[in-house]
């Protein structure tokens, strides 16, 4: 083991126990250390690599190991100070989220774990390394030298990708599949489908019950009645109507779509005031905590539809079935809005697109030029947009100079706004015909992972940091890739209001600017925001329907 690798490799575990979006527990941030630290130990090791291939001079014996201890004693010295200091910036994260501060460091732990998994990749890593020697040797028989490493290195990367891809990544995937489909409660598994025929799975409608899968049928038969909705603004009410399709239902995105939009005129949504085409998350999830309230605001005279493109988590999703949710997206779109073209423009309801996390972004990929400027909507809403979303980009990169990362202005704000847990897009120039409300957390790697965070700080890092974000950020290369990657996983156990973890009264706001709702008032949405807060941690209404 190479004693000046095994020192870098100490450095990256130094740098990863600086704070980044998320607070981290002992065991977590444990295991982090250990990865990045093998990580530095292989980039030490490919830099040694290179440097003999170059035949650059190099120090051997005594004044090499003199190097090593000069070099050792401060960054020892360094990373014992930034162990220390660890807790104080976890700690620090924590209470600027609202959650109770840790007590102890969790030394053990972290070390236990950290050289656990350094050791775990090292011995992965001389597995490779013994394979590569033993291709190579069969290589040296039949070729010279330096095309048998050349070769070897090549046959190496075909064997790791085909592995893998075909064999451990396919029947990881699969097994996923199968199994959050099984948890989608499908077919036999099915409770009894509502009684109601204006519902949405009942037995006059277009759409099976069976077929549905539980986030579907969540959604149809939850949220607030028209009994609920007269109750809390003292007015006359009406049911709101939410079509879901599930994936089941249909065997491509299109024949889903189409069946959505039967649905939709059977239910007569199109003679509603408002329409909304959502996209839910990666298994098919809507947020109650969106929906109740847009509900609420128009007295329940708004219809919401939607259509399941996968069973996955969102980050599986995101990843594995990258194209499927645009697809849904993009034919839901097509579809209900091409028929809402047709009608008379005095005669059909206002039109909005919405979608949270990996919906946000299918619903912003299917918002393309025919909605926005031929007969286009009437707004969108987008709630936690992932960071490759490539509408949110463009956004961001034309904000005004000198507005933040995380809480841009852009133009005058008469068409796009963006809202967080401390600003309800209230703020701008009148609204133009179309209203766009981009809804983040300065907190949520989701949204502010970067790719290029491999070699270069992420430009939210480089404003001065929100109220929710620690003003000890350290950018290191690779390192504050990998906190960030991390972060993402860490980001949907966040408090509401943080992380990934969007919640009622933060939607509230921005629905009121993008929707407009009839006489409605401040008070009434601060009235909404304690009706939500009261005794409903996701939605605001206190019953299935």
């Amino acid at each position: 083991m190479s004693v000046p690798c095994l020192l870098l490799g100490l450095l990256f575990f130094a740098a990863s126990l600086t704070p980044s979006l998320i607070p981290r527990g002992p065991s977590v941030q444990g295991i982090l250390g250990g990865l990045v630290m093998a990580i530095g130990y292989l980039i030490g090791q490919i830099v040694a690599l290179l440097w003999r291939a170059a035949d650059l001079p190099r120090l051997s014996g005594r004044p090499a190991h003199v190097l090593t201890g000069v070099v050792a004693v401060p960054l020892v010295a360094v990373f014992l100070w930034v162990l220390a200091s660890s807790l104080t910036w976890q700690n620090d994260i924590r209470a600027k989220m609202g959650m109770a501060e840790a007590d102890a460091l969790g030394l053990a732990t972290i070390l236990l774990l950290a050289f656990a998994t350094f050791a775990i990749a090292y011995a992965l890593g001389r597995l490779v390394a013994a394979l590569f020697r033993l291709i190579r040797a069969r290589f040296y028989r039949i070729m010279p030298p330096r095309r048998a490493n050349v070769l070897g290195v090549v046959a190496v990367a075909l064997i790791l990708f085909v592995t893998t891809r075909d064999g451990i990544v396919d029947r990881v995937v699969t097994g996923l599949d199968e199994s959050y489909e099984a948890a989608q409660e499908l077919f036999e598994n099915a409770p009894p489908p509502p009684e109601d025929p204006r519902m949405t799975g009942s037995a006059a409608s277009l759409i099976d019950w069976a077929s549905m899968g539980k986030p579907g049928r969540d959604f149809v038969t939850s949220g607030p009645t028209a009994q609920d909705i007269a109750a809390f603004t003292g007015r006359p009410a009406r049911d709101p109507i939410r079509v879901y399709v599930g994936r089941a239902n249909g065997p491509t995105p299109e024949a889903r779509a189409e069946l959505a939009l039967a649905e939709l005129i059977r239910q007569g949504a199109f003679e509603r005031e408002v329409l909304i085409l959502a996209s839910p998350t990666g298994t098919g999830w809507m947020d109650p905590g969106s929906h109740d309230p847009v509900e609420y605001m128009h007295g329940g005279d708004i219809a919401t539809v939607a259509a399941q493109y996968s069973y996955l988590q969102s980050p599986l999703a995101l990843i594995l079935e990258t194209s499927t949710g645009l697809e849904q997206a993009t034919a839901l779109q097509d579809v209900v809005h091409g028929y809402w073209k047709t009608l008379p423009a005095d005669a059909r309801p206002r039109l909005y697109v919405h979608g949270l996390s990996l919906g946000a972004w299918s619903s912003m990929y299917a918002t393309n030029l025919f909605r926005l400027l031929d007969d286009p909507i009437d707004g969108a809403f987008w709630a936690g947009p992932p960071f490759p979303s490539a509408f949110w980009n463009y956004v961001q990169e034309h904000r005004n100079p000198g507005s933040p990362w995380v809480l841009p202005e852009v133009g005058d704000g008469s068409l796009i706004r963006y809202a967080s847990h401390t600003a309800d897009a209230s703020e701008g120039a009148p609204w133009g015909e179309m209203r766009i409300v981009f809804l983040q957390y300065a907190s949520d790697p989701v949204v502010f992972y970067d790719p290029r965070s491999l070699w270069r700080a992420p430009p939210w890092m480089q404003d001065p940091p929100a109220a929710d974000m620690t003003e000890h950020f350290v950018f290191v290369p690779v390192v504050t890739q990998f906190q960030l990657a991390l972060d993402m996983a860490l980001s949907f156990g966040a408090p509401p209001g943080f992380g990934h973890a969007y919640y009622a009264r933060d939607y509230i706001g921005p629905w009121v600017e993008v929707t407009a709702p009839r006489d409605w008032s401040p008070a009434d949405t601060a009235r909404l925001k304690a009706h939500c807060d009261t005794g409903f941690q996701q939605g605001c209404s206190n019953a299935p329907r």
